[in-house]
Formats: C-alpha cells, sequence, structure tokens
C-alpha cells in the first residue's frame, strides 16, 4: 500500500504528535508499505531510513529561536502565505490550515501515486479538496476543545478574546471532521469527547491506541535516584496540572529527601517559572527540553516515580513511556489516563494538590509497593502497546476508507502488503 502520511509539525520534541509520525511511519514500513511523510516545520529529524520526507515549507513564524517573527517580504511566496501572516498578526494560529492547503497542492499532481492519504490532526480545509480524488483518513488525538476551555478558564480576563482568536481554527476542524468518514483516535474516552465537541457520528471513530519502544522505554540496571519524581509536559499550559504537582512538591520537601525533573518547555517569566520562584522551589525543580529519546528514556528509567498531573489527555504517551521503563506512576483520574494506566497507576483527582501531596507521600515510604507497581507497569507496556500492532490496526482503517471509495490505482495492485 502507498501512504501519504501528512502531519503540519513532526519534530518529535513538539510533542506527542511527532512521535507519532516516527513510529507508525517506521512500524507501516516494516509491514512493507511505502510511506511518504508530508511535513511542516519543524520537520522531523529521526524518520526511519525506508520512509521518504518531503518537506512543506512554511514561513515557520513560531521556530524555537524567534518565535512570532516578522519575515522580510521576500519570503511571501503567495496568497497561502499572506493567509498564514496575517492569521498570526491578528493572533490567530494558521498552520493546520495553510498547511493543508500547501499538502493540497503538492497533492493534485501525485493523485496516482497513492492509494490513501492519513492526516496526523491538522483537520483543515485542504484535506476536503484532497477527499476529492484519494480517500482520507484523519487521526485526532483529542478534541483541541478540551484544550481551549481549560485555558479559558485559566485566562485573566483581558487575554479572553486572545485565547478564543488563538483557537479560531477550531471552526474549521469541526467542520471538516465531520464530512471524513474513517477517523482514528487513540482511546474510546477520546473517542466519546470528540463525538461530543464535534458531532461526529460514533460509527466514524475507529480506536487505535498509540505504542511505545519497549526496547529503548525499559527498566535499567543502574539504581534509581533516591526523591526523584519526573513529569512530561509536551507544553506549558493549565491543562498539564504542572502548578498542582509544584504545591505537592513544596509540601513534600519537609518529609523527603526529594527532586522534580520537569520535562518541558517553560515560558520564559512565565506562570511556571513564577511559582517555582514563590514556591522556593528553585533548589529542587530542574526543567529540562530538548531530550532526545534516548536521554527521556534513561531520565525515566532513573525516576523513582513518574507523574502526570493532567486536567485531561486524550491518551498520554509519557505514561506508557513510564510504565515500559518500570517507573512507577501517579496520574490523574482525568481523560483518558485510567483507561490507558490500567489497575499500573495511583490515580488522584485532577487539580487536587492535597490529594497529589497524599498519594505522592505514601508511595515514597512504601519501597515495596513501587516495586510492585514497576513490575506491573512494565508488564502491561509488553503485553498492551507495541508500534507494530498499532500499525497493523491502522492498515485495517486504511483498508476500509479505499474500500469505501472503490479507489485503486493500477499501480497499487503490486504494492507490497
Amino acid at each position: 500500500m502507498r501512504i501519504a502520511l501528512l502531519s503540519y509539525r513532526s519534530k518529535t520534541h513538539c510533542g506527542g504528535q511527532g512521535v507519532y509520525v516516527r513510529y507508525l511511519s517506521r512500524g507501516l514500513a516494516e509491514l512493507g508499505h511505502r510511506v511518504e511523510v508530508f511535513s511542516g516545520q519543524p520537520y522531523p529529524e529521526d524518520l526511519d531510513p525506508r520512509v521518504r520526507l518531503t518537506e512543506v515549507p512554511s514561513l515557520d513564524l513560531y521556530r524555537d529561536d524567534d518565535p512570532f517573527r516578522t519575515p522580510h517580504p521576500r519570503e511571501i511566496r503567495d496568497r497561502i502565505d499572506l493567509l498564514e501572516l496575517g492569521t498570526m498578526w491578528t493572533a490567530g494560529f494558521p498552520e493546520p490550515r495553510t498547511f493543508s492547503l500547501r499538502a493540497a497542492r503538492l497533492l493534485r499532481s501525485r493523485t496516482a501515486d497513492f492509494d490513501v492519504v492519513h492526516d496526523n490532526q491538522c483537520l483543515g480545509y485542504g484535506l476536503l479538496d484532497i477527499a476529492r480524488t484519494l480517500p482520507v483518513v484523519a487521526t485526532v488525538h483529542h478534541p483541541i476543545t478540551r484544550d481551549r476551555a481549560l485555558d479559558l478558564a485559566a485566562a485573566p480576563w483581558r487575554r479572553k478574546p486572545f485565547v478564543h482568536r488563538w483557537y479560531g481554527f477550531l471552526g474549521m476542524q469541526e467542520r471538516v471532521v465531520r464530512r471524513i468518514p474513517d477517523l482514528i483516535t487513540v482511546s474510546s474516552s477520546s473517542a466519546t469527547d470528540i463525538a461530543e465537541d464535534f458531532g461526529v457520528s460514533p460509527r466514524q471513530l475507529h480506536t487505535v491506541p498509540l505504542g511505545v519502544d519497549t526496547e529503548l522505554f525499559r527498566p535499567r540496571d543502574t539504581p534509581r535516584a533516591p526523591g526523584r519524581i519526573v513529569a512530561v509536559a509536551s507544553a506549558d499550559k493549565p491543562l498539564k496540572g504542572i502548578a498542582h504537582l509544584l504545591e505537592a512538591v513544596a509540601r513534600l520537601r519537609h518529609s523527603h529527601e526529594i527532586e522534580l525533573r520537569l520535562v518541558a518547555r517553560l515560558e520564559p517569566n512565565g506562570p511556571t517559572e513564577k511559582l517555582i520562584a514563590d514556591l522556593g522551589l528553585a533548589d529542587i525543580v530542574t526543567a529540562v527540553d530538548g531530550l532526545s529519546d534516548e536521554q527521556l528514556a534513561e531520565l525515566l528509567a532513573s525516576a523513582r516515580i513518574a507523574c502526570i498531573p493532567s486536567l485531561y489527555e486524550g491518551f498520554s504517551l509519557p505514561a506508557v513511556e513510564a510504565m515500559a521503563s518500570g517507573t512507577p506512576l501517579v496520574a490523574s483520574r482525568a481523560g483518558a489516563l485510567p483507561e490507558v494506566t490500567g489497575s499500573c497507576a495511583e490515580l488522584v483527582a485532577p487539580g487536587d494538590a492535597d490529594a497529589l501531596t497524599g498519594t505522592l507521600d505514601a508511595l515514597l515510604r512504601d519501597p515495596d509497593r513501587l516495586h510492585r507497581m514497576g513490575i506491573a507497569g512494565r508488564r502491561r507496556a509488553l503485553e498492551v502497546y507495541s508500534w507494530s500492532a498499532v500499525a497493523t490496526r491502522t492498515v485495517a482503517v486504511y483498508e476500509r476508507a479505499i474500500a469505501r471509495r472503490g479507489h485503486r490505482t493500477p499501480a497499487s495492485a503490486g504494492t507490497t502488503r
């Protein structure tokens, strides 16, 4: 099968979407399928050699070293660039829409090269153009409506209009997703939320959980660091619940030797940095960013406990990575986290710093319990989450989409299956 995998940003350090592209494309290639990733910036750096990368250049307005930059007039090439720049200047987020338009333009002359197009949560208007000639499948990791609601709740009243504007792309995503017959999501919890928030039929949704590289994320022979807690957050946002974890750590330091490694890109002088300073935690909280997969795996395996205090998660790949590392997990009873962790984690009410403090305190006093939790988490990761299984189940959705359209190009009959 010949697969075009679309992702408006695919670098693994950008969060779960980049990890998804990397490992799903590799799993599909291992099954013998031909995969071409079409990616906007930042581009993936570590695709499997069997996977072809086609770069879809943008104005790259949110690059790490120059966010919200103003491009030189010579960089403006066409109307899509003008749309991208104008949307940013009016406080919106343009990438899902503009990437989809550029991808559609590229694919117009390559219809005969692919059997199916798979979109990774872009859900831009360009997909409707692509769907006129090719079967389209889209992954919706979770409805971004949940992010918007939490950001609005946390924003001061003066900033609420800007939050509304930033999430302006959601109206487009809601309209587009209703017109794609085959949608993949990563948990039954997320499927329920997508059906409710986007108004799609449950018949459109296929649940395929994410996977984990259990050879990379594994227990190590070296001793775990005493009192080390690791939390992985892809963004410095209220959704991730880091403030509640910091409050718990501030209380625990009086009775335990403790340190927190926070894997996140913190906003300079943002609310998380200010809270660390206000709570007097600068000496025991370290924020790190840009870790390689190998460095993240080493860090998770060095922790006594991994913590995911999120107020909502559509899946949570860090939870699975922690379990694969044999690291005991404390997580919020929110979104898909209970479904993902099964009975292998201690769950607390989201946003409840008191409950989080009590649970962490009890575990730090009970090494035998921590040991049992680590073994159970590793077992669950091996039995339930593998990228080969994810790829196989994803192909089944492709086949359904292809059959629905009756699409079959002459070259596809000879492709490896």
